[in-house]
């Protein structure tokens, strides 16, 4: 019995010799974190307690399946985080959302899908940030532009504010050219960023836009940012929005809608989309009074006689970044549509966009209705609806609605 005995304490203690040795072979992985194990003597048969005291932190596990250990010197717990933006560094690569539910149930029986990019999560709530920091930082890396220089930009808005804030952060003063019916929220956006203000007397597009042209002749040091004929409007958008989208649809994207105004989100990314796969097809979405429907259809350009009231959407005049091209089709929407949209977009989706965006998702919807069998429809949500409280989002009842 004694020698029974010695035998069975012989095969525990080699358990435990195991079981230890187990323990201390084991270890802990995290990424961006280093090995973490217990410090345990493995070479001798006595019982040592592990506390969180006996933690070592080693770049490679050390204890060999031998029983020998090696102890190395504690080290930190480094953890390595990534780096920390700046606030206009989160520029872009914006998130797509999925509104599939707002089609209607037999589209959706058809696999069709409906989603949106929320352009209005850049740093200045507007895609327009995509084109302002390419088109200043181009200028400047070509010696247009110099710290302490003068930019100067008409826009219906959104450009300017994007200006102004992309601006100031570079050392630069910005001057903006918009129309009296820009929103009263990005005027005060504008001027908010330390940008100088210029309000045209009339809404004729050709006067704004021309005061830029006038004010960078009679100064030859200021730099024209001429975003309706600036190719590097539509490079912006190619180089950035495209690929986003190609690759948060994993290549799926089967339709992109897009209004246009300088017509360079629709071009360049539509682009990008075309050269992935020639089988993309780009819409032009429309509001009435504006020049692109006819002119797709006719190859006529014929003026209306006044704009629409989407803000940022449609035109009067032909601008040079656009290029039909890269359109498959056009479809009209009126105002009227855009802007319901963007209510119902409040107050079911809990989305608040800007009329832009309320007529993109009016004409996606249309669009999703009629497309086949397991199609995915892209369109863009421009820019926040907080820019627009006074106008937009004005109940029908007010006198300053229509």
């Amino acid at each position: 019995n004694t020698l029974k005995m010695a035998i069975l304490s012989s095969q525990l203690l080699a358990c435990a010799l195991l079981v230890v040795q187990s323990a201390t072979a084991f270890t802990l992985y995290s990424p961006n974190v280093h090995y973490i194990k217990p410090i345990m003597e493995t070479n001798r048969l006595s019982r040592r307690e592990i506390t969180s005291s006996s933690l070592n932190v080693l770049k490679e596990p050390a204890i060999g399946l031998n029983g020998t250990s090696t102890v190395l010197e504690p080290k930190p717990l480094t953890i390595n985080p990534p780096p920390v933006p700046t606030y206009l560094q989160t520029k872009a690569n914006t998130p797509l959302l999925d509104l599939s539910n707002i089609i209607s149930p037999e589209a959706r029986a058809r696999n069709v899908k409906l989603l949106a990019k929320a352009e209005f999560m850049n740093p200045g709530f507007s895609m327009k940030d995509r084109i302002a920091s390419h088109i200043l930082d181009t200028a400047i890396s070509q010696g247009q532009l110099r710290k302490g220089g003068t930019v100067v930009a008409a826009s219906s808005g959104n450009t300017g504010a994007s200006i102004a804030m992309m601006a100031g952060k570079r050392g630069l003063k910005a001057v903006i050219i918009t129309s009296p019916s820009c929103s009263q929220e990005k005027m005060d956006s504008i001027r908010a960023y330390g940008a100088e203000l210029i309000v045209a007397e009339t809404d004729e597009e050709s006067d704004y836009m021309q005061m830029e042209v006038d004010l960078a002749k009679a100064n030859p040091d200021w730099y024209a940012v001429n975003q309706y004929h600036n190719p590097r409007n539509a490079d912006a958008h190619q180089a950035s929005t495209g690929p986003e989208v190609w690759a948060q649809t994993g290549g799926a994207v089967t339709h992109f809608v897009m209004t246009a105004s300088t017509g360079g989100t629709i071009t360049g990314t539509s682009r990008h989309l075309k050269e992935q796969n020639p089988a993309v097809k780009t819409i032009l979405a429309d509001p009435y009074n504006s020049v692109f429907h006819h002119f797709h259809h006719t190859g006529e350009i014929v003026a209306p006689a006044r704009g629409s009231a989407v803000e940022g959407a449609g035109k009067t005049n032909m601008p040079g970044v656009i290029d039909f091209g890269m359109i498959d089709d056009v479809v009209q929407v009126h105002d009227s549509d855009a802007f319901a949209m963007c209510h119902s977009l409040a107050r079911t989706e809990g989305l608040m966009v800007g009329g832009s965006a309320g007529l993109n998702v009016h004409a996606a919807v249309k669009v999703a209705e009629d497309a086949p069998e397991g199609s995915t429809v892209v369109t863009v949500l421009c820019d926040l609806g907080v820019k627009y409280l006074s106008t937009v989002f004005r109940e029908p009842t007010d006198s300053n609605y229509a």
